[in-house]
């Protein structure tokens, strides 16, 4: 642990002998194509699926109503954060009304899925609009369009929280300062769009489901409750899986309908994803209103918070869309420590795609308000950020700590990150190079921009996650297996979808039984192979899965340790363990190697008596608390005042994620993640018109960046091991994505405050800047059509004015 060894996935990955769903191909297969609603809110007066199936190749086609009693529980949501959550059924294929774009009303099934997506055009469905809501605030209106006419509101819960007395806290305060942030909404692009192929079980009562999932042990429990098949005659494989981010931690209804097809038809079925149905059915991203106050004195001391948050919760409620904004509700203080917090989160149906999961699920969020909340203050008070941030930064500690949130940080030392980032960074040289530009008027301006973040990961202990209203379930399995011939098995309830479990489980075996990373072999994905499992999400792989792993390598050697001093004909206490080999203390020539103890242990003619044959052990971790990793960023922009054009100079981040098991790995999950935030910061955003159509509904439309976009990053690292569990470990792979958006901003703003702008929302496209700059200026540039595209209420609080402290 903690070498550079190389990643074991990648021959296969990038020599084309992975196994995608995609590549999967059996006798008598059939695909299907849905049609989807080209209405975002509309009823189906009329649906006549007889003309596809007149169509070549066209084996079967079904509407909503043929099909409705397959699907006794329609698409499951897993979360129920309030008593009074309003959570409507969401059906597979609908009967009568369509809630969104995309929306299904009919399937076609067909030889190959181009036969099936051509019927399409001969499946005659006539649609009556009706009055769309697409914005959060209008939803919440007295007379606004209901999504769920039968629901009575838009309004889906309701969750306020409260820590230490906040209006005391205000009272206080010598200065409260007042923001408001939208979130974007944002779409997810993994490499491999979405994919599954359902058939019977050969030689069993029962049904297989391959599909490109994060999740193949909740999607087995899932895909139960949406048809009523038990669960113990369901099968899920996950294969390899190019990439999730989170938006394939869900069931969806194209899984559910494989399963009932290949059941109803009796052939395997499969059903593949074109990156336009991505767009408009897979879940979205983000999707927040955020209002936000600060209390402070004014020696940068903060004394409180205020949170108000609109979620958009889409049309309907994916597997956990209602528990992404309150995950992250805690996380909201960050790393800065004061008395007195308040939230309160209003889940809000609109007539738009669902929203659930997307890298970091909460916590960007989170750290987007609150750092750039935190150079409001600053600049309310004419202070450096760094400054104000140090005057919060929690003593460095390692022992659980109580939070504004309610929650107990592990462990944190900000200051060393901090420290570290500047020094990298040469902070004082960037301040110099930024004087010497607004002192020549420079076209090009350079903003300095900062974020420090902290964030929930390890999810989580079980009875933490009940409390957030998805039940529990916050444990790991692994089972550990030494075989005859001295190799090793690990079978891990982690699915991993590019974060290199297959490595770094091996690392973390062989350094506990003394064997080579290539004697390991890591098995996953497979319900059949791996029945015990609660799959990749939340950062919380190496947090529980990896310590999972370790705990029953620790169960092998503790058995193999009795065998060898059988072995050996010597006292169990006298029996030292080091590098794979078992020795008597103080008699190092009388040894036997692991690989001699499971053999014996194996073939069992001369174990001690009860012990039964074989080293192979099973180990389910519940963590006692979550993990908090933490960070620090400076993002250096130049921004040209002329065009609105901002770019990303140069990125420097240090992060600490405790004891790091591979160090290349930790790289990549940072770049990646860096990307992603970056991206939101100044280029993604789903946009929608005020009839509910998705306007970026391609890559055309949506920008995303490539490497030309997006600058070296300076990385390093601090190292704070977490108390909560025996290696030490936090997790990573969202942290450069929560760091990044606020960090970006808040340089962007850094750089144009000479021109008086003192706000920015995301995504910062040159337009929006230089709009920025002309308002700011006054010289009244019309960009409230162009805000308003993106939900944002900029051009409104212009029209009404903004006071000082926004």
């Amino acid at each position: 642990m903690g070498g550079g060894v190389p990643r074991k996935e990648d021959p296969n990955l990038v020599t084309g002998r992975a196994n995608w769903t995609d590549n999967i191909k059996l006798p008598g297969m059939l695909h299907f194509a849905l049609l989807r609603s080209p209405f975002a809110h509309a009823k189906v007066t009329n649906l006549d699926v007889s003309g596809a199936l007149e169509q070549p190749g066209v084996v079967a086609a079904f509407t909503g109503e043929d099909l409705a009693d397959e699907w006794p529980g329609g698409v499951v949501c897993a979360a129920t954060v309030t008593d009074d959550q309003k959570t409507p059924f969401h059906p597979p294929i609908v009967t009568d009304e369509v809630k969104y774009m995309g929306d299904v009303v009919a399937v076609v099934v067909a030889t190959d899925r181009y036969k099936a997506q051509d019927a399409l055009e001969f499946v005659e469905v006539d649609y009556e609009p009706l009055d769309v809501v697409v914005d959060m605030e209008t939803a919440l209106e007295e007379g606004a369009p209901l999504v769920h006419e039968d629901l009575g509101t838009n309004e889906c819960f309701s969750m306020p929280m409260e820590v230490g007395d906040v209006d005391d806290a205000f009272n206080r305060a010598d200065v409260v300062v007042k923001e408001h942030y939208i979130q974007q909404r944002l779409i997810p692009n993994a490499i491999e769009p979405r994919a599954t192929v359902a058939l019977q079980d050969p030689g069993h009562d029962g049904y297989v489901v391959y599909t490109a999932t994060q999740v193949p042990h909740l999607a087995k429990i899932v895909l139960s409750l949406s048809t009523g098949i038990p669960e113990n005659q369901i099968r899920v494989v996950a294969p390899d899986v190019g990439g999730g981010f989170g938006s394939k931690l869900n069931v969806y209804r194209e899984e559910i309908l494989a399963l009932v097809l290949t059941k109803k038809l009796g052939v395997p079925i499969k059903w593949v994803e074109d990156r336009s149905e991505n767009y408009q059915a897979t879940i979205h991203g983000r999707g927040q209103i955020q209002d936000i106050e600060l209390a402070a004195t004014n020696e940068g001391r903060i004394l409180g918070m205020k949170v108000k948050l609109l979620d958009d919760m889409g049309a309907y409620l994916q597997l956990l869309t209602p528990v992404i904004a309150p995950s992250g509700a805690a996380m909201y203080p960050g790393v800065y420590t004061f008395d007195a917090f308040s939230i309160e989160i209003k889940g809000v149906f609109t007539n738009l795609t669902p929203t659930d999961a997307y890298r970091g699920a909460g916590r960007p969020e989170a750290a987007y308000a609150c750092e750039r909340i935190i150079d409001a203050l600053a600049r309310e008070l004419d202070m450096d950020p760094a400054e104000v941030r140090r005057k919060n930064f929690y003593e460095p500690f390692d022992e659980p700590t109580d939070t504004p949130g309610g929650l107990q940080y592990d462990s944190m030392n900000m200051q060393a990150a901090m420290d570290r980032v500047m020094e990298l960074a040469d902070y004082e040289g960037l301040r110099r190079e930024q004087q010497q530009r607004r002192e020549n008027n420079d076209p090009v301006q350079l903003g300095i921009g900062f974020s420090a973040y902290t964030e929930i990961c390890g999810l989580g202990p079980s009875q933490a996650l009940a409390g957030l209203g998805i039940g529990g379930g916050g444990w790991e399995a692994a089972n550990v297996r030494m075989l005859i011939t001295g190799k090793v098995e690990v079978a891990t309830g982690t699915s991993p979808h590019g974060q290199g479990h297959e490595t770094t489980w091996s690392q973390i075996t062989a350094d506990a039984l003394g064997v080579t990373p290539d004697d390991v072999v890591v098995l996953h994905g497979d319900t059949a192979v791996v029945p015990f499992g609660r799959d990749t999400y939340g950062s919380r792989s190496l947090a529980v899965g990896g310590i999972a792993v370790h705990l029953a390598c620790e169960k092998v050697v503790d058995k193999a340790k009795k065998l060898a001093a059988h072995m050996l004909e010597a006292a169990e206490d006298d029996i030292e363990f080091e590098g794979g080999t078992f020795s008597v203390a103080g008699s190092p020539d009388q040894n036997v190697t692991i690989q001699d103890v499971g053999a014996a242990a194996y073939m069992a003619a001369d174990v001690p008596e009860g012990m039964e044959p074989g080293l192979n052990e099973q180990m389910i971790f519940d963590p006692p608390n979550f993990t908090f990793p933490f960070g620090a960023h400076i993002c250096v922009m130049e921004v040209d005042t002329e065009t609105g054009k901002a770019y990303v100079r140069d990125y420097f981040a240090v992060d600490d994620c405790g004891p790091v098991i591979n160090p290349t790995i930790v790289d990549g999950q940072l770049h990646g993640g860096l990307a992603q935030g970056i991206a939101q910061a100044l280029y993604e955003g789903a946009i929608y018109d005020e009839d509910g159509n998705l306007m970026t509904g391609s890559m055309v439309d949506y920008m995303i960046p490539g490497a030309p976009e997006l600058p070296n990053f300076t990385l390093d690292r601090t190292v704070t091991p977490s108390p909560s569990n025996p290696l030490g470990v936090k997790g990573v792979g969202e942290a450069g994505t929560i760091g990044a958006p606020p960090a970006v901003i808040n340089a962007i703003i850094d750089a144009l405050s000479p021109y008086g702008v003192k706000h920015m929302d995301m995504p910062a496209l040159p337009m929006r800047v230089w709009n920025a700059i002309q308002d700011a200026q006054g010289n009244g540039a019309a960009s409230g059509e162009y805000d308003a595209a993106f939900g944002s209420r900029e051009a409104d609080v212009r029209q009404e004015g903004r006071s000082e402290d926004q």
